[in-house]
C-alpha cells in the first residue's frame, strides 16, 4: 500500500512538472510570436498602425495567430501579451487569452496576428480588470492603417480601443464584437513563478523576468519610432 501512494506521489509530480514545462514552453514562444508582430510594425510603416495610434496609446496587446474560422457558427480563440505604459516606462508584460463567438454565414479556418491599442484610462481601466468583453464593457472599433490617420476620424473622440488584424505582412482594422479578453493564468504562472494579477504586473509592480528581454525591448522600440517620429514633426 505504502508503495503505491509512493508511486502515485511520483506520478502526479512529474505529470505536473510536465503541464509546467509545457506551459513554460508555449510562453516563450508566444512571447517570441508577439515579438515578431512587434518589429513588424516598426519596419513595415505604410501598411501598419499610425504613429499618431501609437504615440497616444495606454497600452498594447499582441496576440499572434489569432484563430477564427467555423461553418454557420464562427468563433475565435487566441493567447497574447499584454504592455501598459507607466511612469517608469513600459509594464512587464502580462499573458491574455481571448475567445468569443459570432454568427453568420461562414466557412473556413484562418489564423491572423491580432493587435489591441488602448488608447484611454477607460479602456485601461477594463484591462486592469483581468476580464471585459469586447463592444461590450469596452468600447472597440476596428482601427485606422497607414503612416499616419487622419485627424477628426473616429479613433480621436471616444474609442477605447483600437483592433487590428494582419494577414500577409499587412495590417487592416478588424471588429471583434463579443470577444471576451481576461488573464491567462497558467502563462503568467510558467512565466512569473506564481500567480500576479493583471493590475499589479500592468500597472509596474512586477519586474519583467529574463526571458521577456526581447519582448520589452521590442515595445520600447515600437513607442520610441513612434515618439521619435512625432519629435521630428514637432521640430520642423
Amino acid at each position: 500500500m505504502k508503495v503505491t501512494s509512493v508511486l502515485l506521489v511520483g506520478a502526479l509530480a512529474l505529470a505536473n512538472t510536465n503541464l509546467w514545462a509545457s506551459a513554460h514552453s508555449d510562453s516563450i514562444e508566444r512571447l517570441q510570436m508577439s515579438t515578431d508582430v512587434l518589429h513588424s510594425i516598426v519596419h513595415t510603416p505604410d501598411k501598419g498602425i499610425p504613429e499618431e495610434v501609437l504615440s497616444d496609446a495606454k497600452c498594447i496587446v499582441v496576440i499572434p495567430h489569432l484563430v477564427k474560422g467555423g461553418f454557420i457558427v464562427g468563433a475565435e480563440h487566441g493567447r497574447g501579451i499584454a504592455s501598459c505604459r507607466t511612469s517608469n516606462g513600459w509594464s512587464a508584460p502580462a499573458f491574455v487569452s481571448i475567445g468569443g463567438g459570432s454568427w453568420g454565414l461562414q466557412i473556413g479556418v484562418e489564423g491572423v496576428d491580432l493587435v489591441m491599442v488602448v488608447m484611454n484610462n477607460q479602456g485601461l481601466q477594463h484591462l486592469l480588470s483581468s476580464k471585459f468583453q469586447l463592444s461590450g464593457d469596452a468600447s472597440a472599433s476596428a482601427g485606422p492603417v497607414g503612416r499616419h490617420a487622419s485627424a477628426g476620424t473616429d479613433w480621436t473622440m471616444s474609442t477605447e480601443i483600437l483592433t487590428y488584424s494582419r494577414s500577409h505582412g499587412i495590417f487592416a482594422g478588424i471588429t471583434l464584437n463579443g470577444a471576451v479578453v481576461q488573464q491567462d493564468n497558467d502563462s503568467t504562472e510558467a512565466i512569473y513563478g506564481r500567480s500576479r494579477s493583471f493590475r499589479n504586473i500592468l500597472s509596474g509592480q512586477v519586474s519583467a523576468p529574463a526571458s521577456t528581454r526581447a519582448f520589452m525591448s521590442s515595445i520600447r522600440e515600437t513607442a520610441r519610432v513612434s515618439k521619435a517620429d512625432d519629435d521630428k514633426s514637432d521640430s520642423r
